[in-house]
C-alpha cells in the first residue's frame, strides 16, 4: 500500500511541471481573453467553455453584464483575441422576433440532419447588427458537445464548434 502513494507521489512530480508549464503557455491568452470581454461587457462571468472550431482552439464566456446583458464571448486560445460577441436574448425578445424567417422547429431539423443528438440547449441571438441566430448545444450519440447556429433568416447552418469542457452553469 505505501508503495502505491510513493509511486504516485514520484509520478505527480513529475508530471506535474508538464502540466504546469502547459498552463503557464494557455495563461496568457485566457486572462487577455478575460480582460478584454470584461472591458467590452463588464459584469460576471458565469461560464467559461473551451472550445474547437475548425481545428482551432477558442474559449468562449457567458457574461451577465451589468447592462442587464447576457453576452457571449469568444476568443482565441492562442492569442486571447476576441473572435466574435452575440447577446442572447428572451424567445419573444421584439429585436429577436422581427427578424426571424426560419421557425424553430425547422431550424431543430436542419442542426439535427446534419448533426444527430439530442438538444441540451437552445439559446437566440443577436449578432452584429442586424443578425440573429438559433444556437443548440447538441450531445451526439458518441458523447460529443456541439454548438451549431442555424441563421434565424436564411436557415443557413453554421460549423459546429465541439465543446471541450465547460466551468460554471449557465
Amino acid at each position: 500500500m505505501n508503495k502505491k502513494i510513493i509511486v504516485a507521489l514520484l509520478v505527480s512530480l513529475f508530471a506535474a511541471p508538464g502540466v504546469y508549464a502547459e498552463a503557464e503557455q494557455h495563461k496568457g491568452a485566457i486572462d487577455n481573453c478575460v480582460k478584454s470581454a470584461l472591458d467590452g461587457h463588464p459584469g460576471d462571468v458565469i461560464t467559461l467553455r473551451a472550445e474547437t472550431e475548425g481545428g482551432k482552439p477558442q474559449y468562449e464566456l457567458d457574461i451577465h453584464g451589468k447592462d442587464g446583458k447576457h453576452w457571449e464571448v469568444e476568443c482565441d486560445a492562442v492569442s486571447g483575441k476576441i473572435i466574435e460577441t452575440e447577446r442572447e436574448v428572451a424567445v419573444d425578445d421584439p429585436e429577436f422576433t422581427s427578424k426571424t424567417k426560419v421557425r424553430l422547429d425547422a431550424a431543430m431539423k436542419t442542426a439535427l440532419d446534419k448533426y444527430p443528438g439530442n438538444i441540451m440547449k437552445i439559446e437566440y441571438e443577436i449578432e452584429g447588427e442586424a443578425g440573429v441566430a438559433y444556437e443548440f448545444d447538441i450531445k451526439s450519440a458518441d458523447g460529443k458537445m456541439l454548438e451549431v447556429e442555424v441563421d434565424a433568416i436564411t436557415g443557413k447552418l453554421s460549423d459546429p464548434e465541439q465543446v471541450i469542457y465547460q466551468i460554471g452553469l449557465d
